[in-house]
């Protein structure tokens, strides 16, 4: 899962960065608001925090422009000044949420956390596929019932394929999503990183949909009605 954080104070920036990371996030991020509002622009993300003290383009006009151009991720917004007029204005802007600084780390986790779960459609913070589970908030995967120990880009691509649980998702949208955009992007390295999920997750796990990408089953294991299928298990 992709997240822009865009922060022009230094040190929070990187605090920022840094707490995203540990929690399985891709992160970029950007200084001012002219910066911050091309990448949100021109790339997807799962969940933008976005200061509203910005310089060059303050928080609300680059929040503004991202909705009048159809732009619609997830925004959790921060404000220094715990004040009603900021959080109006911002969610008037379009925000989904906000955040009065200072505030404990673990909270803004949270929030990201409920933001792209909304965003798919889900409330319960545990996904899940069939005997597939994944807690977002520990970060946790489960088949049956036992524990799986799944590497850092395995986990990125678990997650993102479980909020989109029963659509299919092409490769190129995998990349987006699971590499920074100053690593090496190789479409092969998806599939490396689907055979070894299916590995320790079982061969059913993960669907190939050929010339389309890949699915996870919904909730019951069943994939929906009237898309192709490919039951071969391969990449």
């Amino acid at each position: 899962m992709r997240v822009l954080v865009i922060e022009d104070d230094p040190n929070l920036s990187r605090q920022l960065a840094s707490a995203l990371d540990s929690a399985g996030y891709v992160v970029e991020s950007a200084t001012d608001g002219e910066q911050g509002h091309f990448l949100g622009d021109t790339s997807d993300f799962d969940a933008v925090v976005l200061d509203l003290g910005l310089p060059g383009m303050n928080g609300i006009d680059v929040l503004r422009k991202w909705r009048d151009a159809g732009r619609s991720m997830p925004v959790l917004i921060l404000t220094a000044r715990d004040l009603w007029s900021d959080k109006v204005a911002g969610i008037d802007a379009g925000a989904d949420d906000y955040l009065a600084k200072p505030f404990h780390m673990a909270e803004l986790l949270a929030r990201v956390r409920a933001l792209i779960r909304r965003s798919a459609g889900r409330a319960d913070p545990v996904l899940v596929s069939g005997a597939i589970r994944f807690d977002t908030r520990s970060g946790t995967t489960t088949r049956d019932g036992v524990p799986v120990i799944l590497t850092t880009f395995e986990q990125r691509l678990l997650q993102f394929l479980m909020h989109r649980t029963g659509h299919i998702v092409g490769r190129s949208e995998i990349i987006e999503h699971i590499y920074a955009q100053d690593f090496d992007r190789d479409s092969n390295t998806v599939e490396v990183f689907v055979r070894r999920l299916r590995l320790k997750l079982g061969s059913d796990s993960i669907e190939t949909v050929r010339g389309q990408g890949y699915r996870m089953p919904q909730g019951d294991g069943s994939p929906p009605t009237g898309a192709g299928r490919d039951t071969t298990g391969t990449g």
